[in-house]
């Protein structure tokens, strides 16, 4: 027999986990940070620089690309409110692969390296969360209507 209680409970118990993960990663995030204080630009004045090189031109569009590539699907979660079409296997792989990546950026002192992948693992980290909470949406509408 369905028990709407219990199943707010596993709900709420479900949300705090994520809650805690979230605080978890973010906390192991600011302390690998903290250890970015050479990081401080020594040439102020070439912060913006109008003769910028082709190679960081292109980084930056690279950059801009892998990091946002995964907001279309994002989009299209929250707009139809499905998990149809969405690979969240996928989105789990390229959220650890983003990890390294900051591990590296910070192994070889690239705040852009870091800044970017940092912003994807974050979006890669919603994408995930949202295709469980429509999957579970999902069940809970199908279990309503075959399971009287």
């Amino acid at each position: 027999m369905f028990n709407p209680a219990s199943s707010w409970n596993e709900e709420r118990h479900r949300v705090r986990f994520l809650l805690l993960l979230t605080y978890a990663i973010l906390f192991v995030a600011l302390l690998s940070l903290c250890g970015c204080g050479d990081l401080v630009p020594q040439d102020t004045s070439a912060l913006i620089d109008p003769n910028l090189k082709r190679s960081e031109v292109v980084g930056f569009v690279g950059g801009l690309g892998a990091t946002f590539a995964a907001v279309p699907d994002l989009r299209f979660m929250l707009r139809c409110r499905s998990s149809t079409g969405m690979s969240p296997r996928m989105a789990a792989i390229m959220g650890i692969f983003q990890i390294i990546w900051i591990y590296y950026g910070l192994l070889i002192a690239s705040r852009p390296v870091i800044a970017w992948n940092m912003i994807a693992v974050l979006i890669n980290y919603l994408n995930v969360y949202a295709y469980r909470y429509f999957v579970r949406q999902e069940r809970a509408d199908a279990g309503g209507l075959f399971g009287a």
